[in-house]
């Protein structure tokens, strides 16, 4: 039988800075490098003999997300990082709720 998940962690397993990091683009004199957070997982499964008339299994999995959370923009010899608000605030918000709802029923719990 075949390990599929040692093949996909052996594929991936240079995926992580280079994944995060775009080609630099010069523009007008200035170099701009895109930055983003990339994840990824995987998943696997497999079937388990049966006594009955059948053996049955199964598996799958994958999935993969990537943000742009911004840039480094070099300009006449000075290099700094701008952030990309807007898709800092889209997974900012959705974070800041799910923590405060948690924290809410936390200290609940605490109370009783």
């Amino acid at each position: 039988m075949v390990n599929i998940t040692g093949q996909l962690a052996e594929i991936f397993s240079n995926i992580g800075v280079k994944s995060t990091y775009g080609s630099p683009v010069d523009i007008d004199g200035v170099r701009i490098i895109p930055v983003a957070v990339a994840c990824f997982g995987f998943g696997a499964g497999e079937g388990i003999p049966s006594h009955e008339e059948k053996a049955e299994g199964s598996g799958g999995g994958g999935g993969g997300m990537s943000v742009p959370v911004g840039a480094y923009i070099t300009r006449d010899g000075t290099t700094r990082f701008e952030p990309n608000t807007i898709a800092l605030m889209a997974v900012g918000v959705p974070l800041a709720w799910t923590t405060g709802r948690a924290l809410t029923r936390i200290v609940k719990a605490l109370k009783r």
